[in-house]
């Protein structure tokens, strides 16, 4: 039976109950992983270490997802994507699965828990993997996925060879796993539902604290509460890497054992390849940690230089044949919107930059409607697709029309398209090759993307 512990932390002047649950699970006894949404971007990269320690791995997913299904296929890992419990072999260690299936599919979850096989999220799985390593955990509201592969690429380009799981493709070697034969472990951590609380960090790295998953944090306070709640997890032969100055982190970081380490003090010594103020600061955040574990500076530097980016993060696609530019970038918070487009006006300064935003969650676009409407100063044209509701079952009080009719009062042409067809159509109409035309969001969006250049 799972022994359980109940820690009380002190943040904001109020205790505050940490629940950690002991599990005799252990990654060395382990011999045999059955994974539930295999084809997620984080919960693929688990798959693919038990694969790489030689474990047997199967899974199911619930639809066929190129990005990451067909590196597991070709390692050899049995894939069904249908919904038959009888593919989950009874002598299986271990199962574990993605937390989106708890909405999507609740039922199959049900029945997956009366086998008798251990289950853990992929957010408890990251947990277990961490719990044996010097875990360097990347957290903040933005930027995260990018200071996590630049630190991957920093501390691999010294030899230190670190096991890196991150929630994005690495475009050095087209994986969101990183295999190492070190104790170093680099992984990405989220602060949605808590799940970075899993994770047993020696160094974090805290990009920034913003307003986002409002719908299940409900303030900015309870966000804070829960990087308070992780950067107390940081033991007093830690590091906790931050902007101290940042009223939005300073007042998480009080009673705390762990080392500070400011990040803004960091300098960059050559140019970077990736645009925008934004990924400066992550930038030197890769820089502190890279420092933190005696890595030259001069080194740290050279490899930052040639860091390109990840999937989805200002991703150049392709030029359309009338000659415009097609971009993808996984922006769908304001903050990142701003800062994304930000950077692509520094890039393209004399451009007609265009924006296909899909909006993404029903309850993110209604909590945060002035800030998206206020979002796009950098284009000088905005289209808004349909909003992607993922997880949420649609609210008939938000809409893009909405959010048009509001972003109208700052932007001179802004626009709603019916569907991606409609979209489609419009800039294969009117694209120039003055144009950049850049999809944006966390949907499905990059598909508009993909038929332009089709």
């Amino acid at each position: 039976m799972d022994e359980i512990i109940r820690i009380h932390n002190i943040a904001f002047g109020e205790i505050f109950d940490t629940v950690v649950i002991m599990t005799p699970l252990s990654l060395q006894t382990i011999r045999k992983v059955y994974f539930v949404g295999i084809g997620g971007i984080g919960i693929s990269a688990v798959a693919r270490m038990m694969v790489h320690e030689g474990k047997i791995v199967t899974g199911t997913n619930d639809r066929e997802s190129p990005n990451t299904l067909d590196g597991l296929r070709a390692a050899g890992v049995q894939i069904y994507c249908d919904r038959d419990i009888s593919h989950i072999d009874l002598d299986t260690d271990l199962i574990i699965y993605s937390t989106a299936w708890d909405q999507n599919e609740k039922d199959f979850i049900d029945m997956v828990r009366t086998l008798g096989i251990p289950v853990l999220t992929y957010a408890e799985a990251l947990g277990l993997i961490s719990q044996n390593k010097y875990t360097i955990a990347i957290s903040g509201t933005h930027g995260k996925t990018t200071t996590t592969a630049m630190v991957a690429k920093v501390l691999g380009e010294a030899q230190k060879k670190p096991t890196v799981i991150v929630g994005s493709i690495l475009k050095d070697i087209q994986s969101n796993f990183i295999a190492g034969s070190s104790n170093l472990f680099v992984v990405e951590a989220c602060e949605y539902q808590r799940s970075f609380l899993n994770l047993s960090p020696s160094i974090l790295v805290i990009t920034n604290i913003d307003n986002d998953h409002l719908d299940y944090y409900g303030t900015l306070d309870g966000i804070q509460k829960a990087f308070a709640e992780l950067a107390h997890k940081v033991p007093s032969s830690g590091f906790i890497v931050c902007d101290p100055n940042d009223a939005r982190v300073s007042n998480i970081l009080t009673n705390l054992s762990a080392h500070i380490v400011d990040y803004t003090k960091e300098k960059i010594t050559t140019p970077l390849k990736v645009s925008g103020d934004h990924n400066i600061k992550n930038a030197q955040a890769a820089i502190a940690v890279g420092r933190i574990l005696s890595i030259e500076t001069e080194k740290i530097n050279s490899s930052l230089a040639q860091f390109t980016g990840t999937w989805r993060r200002m991703e150049y696609k392709g030029t359309m044949e009338c000659g415009a530019l097609v971009y993808d970038d996984y922006a769908h918070h304001p903050t990142e919107i701003r800062a994304s487009l930000q950077g692509f006006r520094s890039m393209h300064p004399h451009k007609n930059i265009r924006v296909i935003f899909q909006p993404h969650l029903f309850s993110r676009t209604k909590f945060l409607l002035n800030e998206f409407s206020q979002s796009f100063t950098d284009t000088n044209e905005v289209i808004l697709a349909p909003i992607y509701g993922a997880r949420e079952k649609p609210d008939s009080t938000i809409s893009s029309e909405i959010l048009s009719e509001l972003t109208k009062k700052y932007h001179q042409k802004v626009s709603v398209g019916e569907n991606f067809s409609t979209i489609e159509n419009y800039l294969k109409t009117t694209s120039t090759k003055e144009d950049v035309i850049i999809t944006m969001g966390a949907g499905n969006i990059y598909k508009i993307g993909e038929k332009l250049l089709g």
